[in-house]
C-alpha cells in the first residue's frame, strides 16, 4: 500500500513518531553514533562512553526493538551494528541538518 510521503496515514505517523521518541535521547544517539564508525560490543561501547555496561545494554535493547541496531553473535561476545543503511541516512542527515542551524 503505497502512500504520498505527503498525505502519510495516521498509522505511518505513529510510527514515525515512536522512531523519534527513540531517535531522540541524547544516550541512544551517541551509541548509535559510536556503531556508524564500525560494530562494537557491549563492553567497547560502553568504554567508549563512559558508560556502566548494564546501561549500555538497556538502551541497546530499545534500538533493537526499533529496529535500529542488530546483533550478531561472535562466540560468547554479541556484536552491535546499525541495523541498516536508512539508519545511516537518517543519522547523517540529521547531523547535516544540525550543522546548518
Amino acid at each position: 500500500m503505497k502512500h504520498d510521503a505527503f498525505s502519510p496515514t495516521e498509522e505511518q505517523l505513529i510510527h514515525v513518531s515512536a522512531f523519534f521518541k527513540v531517535m531522540g535521547d541524547p544516550t541512544r544517539l551517541r551509541i548509535l553514533a559510536a556503531l556508524l564508525g564500525g560494530n562494537l560490543c557491549v563492553m567497547h561501547i560502553s568504554e567508549a562512553l563512559k558508560m556502566s555496561q548494564s546501561a549500555v545494554s538497556h538502551q541497546l535493547a530499545i534500538l533493537r526493538g526499533a529496529n535500529l541496531v542488530k546483533v550478531s553473535r561472535h562466540g560468547k561476545t554479541q556484536v552491535y551494528s546499525i541495523a541498516d543503511e536508512h539508519v545511516r541516512l537518517i543519522l547523517d542527515m540529521a547531523l547535516l541538518h544540525s550543522n546548518e542551524m
